[in-house]
């Protein structure tokens, strides 16, 4: 069983910076990979990061050059650094669980609660 509580999400102006944080708490072992997703109100969910167990990130199209996953494996916890922020970021967040296989980010059943980041323009 795995938990993970996240935080750190906001109201911020256009350009602006965030930084959600992930931490992770039960039996962890057998997760390899971890991932940052997003959903907005009419839209499917959607991959915006990951970071597998030998430290190489993924990140969607949309967001390449602004956000930068990062992880700290003394406190079990991922971040999300969100960098020039668009109004079109704004959406629920999601923190999971997963793997990489074949080069691809495959998430298993465990996610955070969500946290809102909403920018204004």
């Amino acid at each position: 069983q795995v938990q993970l509580v996240e935080s750190g999400g906001g109201l911020v102006q256009a350009g602006g910076s965030l930084r959600l944080s992930c931490a992770a708490s039960g039996s962890t072992f057998s997760i390899n990979a971890m991932g940052w997703y997003r959903q907005a109100p009419g839209k499917q969910r959607e991959l915006v990061a990951a970071i597998s167990s030998d430290g190489s990130t993924k990140y969607a199209d949309s967001v390449k050059g602004r956000f930068t996953i990062s992880r700290d494996n003394a406190k079990n916890t991922i971040y999300l650094q969100m960098n020039s922020l668009k109004p079109e970021d704004t959406a629920v967040y999601y923190c999971n669980a997963g793997a990489k296989a074949h080069g691809d980010y495959v998430p298993y059943d465990y996610w955070g609660q969500g946290t809102q980041v909403t920018v204004s323009s």
